[in-house]
């Protein structure tokens, strides 16, 4: 990113922009954490959509008390994302095991102030950002991994799909931050959510895992929170 940054010439941003960014990686930190010590220790049915629907609904609250309410179209497309990110992200769980629900919060928690952080950059700045997020986001795990002893060494053979996984999850950081540089935090926010779906579906076609019913049901409606609120988004609102 900053390479990005040098080659397209993008101005530097501000203190303000740079603090955000910084905020932001800690608290992206504290958001995956808690999701995956969530996932580790608990039930996902539990963790994923409590942790999903968090995350979007801090910065949708934020959104509409910033930016007024949007209209009909984008508040129903908004409320059946959110159904829809619970219905994907359900898994039935007999092992017994506790809940998990504090590190679901936290993970919510924390990943919903990540996307409002990003959501208040005071200026259209992408790469520099993207760095400085990075970079935040570094020193934590690397406090966890010293502190916690933990293993550092990652296996030459998932090498490969770790750097893509950086790469699009770099990628998808950079959409976001257009996304609200361009739009309205609630929707970018409540689209951005969705991605248990495209999960859901990737496990589908890729590792031909067998859809179930709430799975499906949360498809179609991520579907049709979708159109709802790409078309009340591009209609103007009196």
């Amino acid at each position: 990113m900053i390479a990005l940054a040098l080659g397209t010439g993008e101005p530097m941003p501000g203190p303000a922009t740079l603090g955000l960014a910084a905020l932001a990686g800690v608290l992206a930190v504290a958001g995956i954490l808690g999701l995956y010590t969530g996932l580790a220790v608990g039930r996902m049915g539990v963790v994923a959509p409590v942790t999903g629907v968090i995350a979007a609904t801090l910065p949708v609250i934020v959104g509409l008390i910033a930016q007024g309410w949007p209209g009909n179209e984008v508040v129903a497309g908004i409320v059946l994302a959110l159904l829809a990110v619970v219905l994907v992200s359900r898994s039935s769980d007999g092992s017994g095991r506790r809940s998990g629900i504090e590190y679901a919060l936290i993970g919510g928690v924390g990943l919903g102030l990540f996307n409002i952080a990003v959501g208040a950059f005071p200026e259209h700045r992408v790469a520099w950002p993207l760095a400085v997020i990075k970079v935040s986001t570094l020193l934590p795990i690397l406090a966890v991994v010293i502190v916690g002893r933990r293993p550092w060494r990652v296996p030459r053979s998932i090498l490969p799909p770790l750097l893509a996984t950086a790469l699009l999850d770099l990628a998808g950081n950079g959409l976001y931050i257009l996304a609200t540089q361009a739009g309205r935090l609630d929707v970018a926010a409540t689209l951005s959510s969705l991605y248990p779906v495209t999960t859901v579906v990737l496990a589908v076609i890729v590792l031909r895992e067998r859809v179930t019913r709430s799975h499906l049901f949360g498809i179609i409606m991520a579907a049709i929170a979708i159109a709802l609120i790409a078309g009340g988004s591009a209609a103007p609102v009196a």
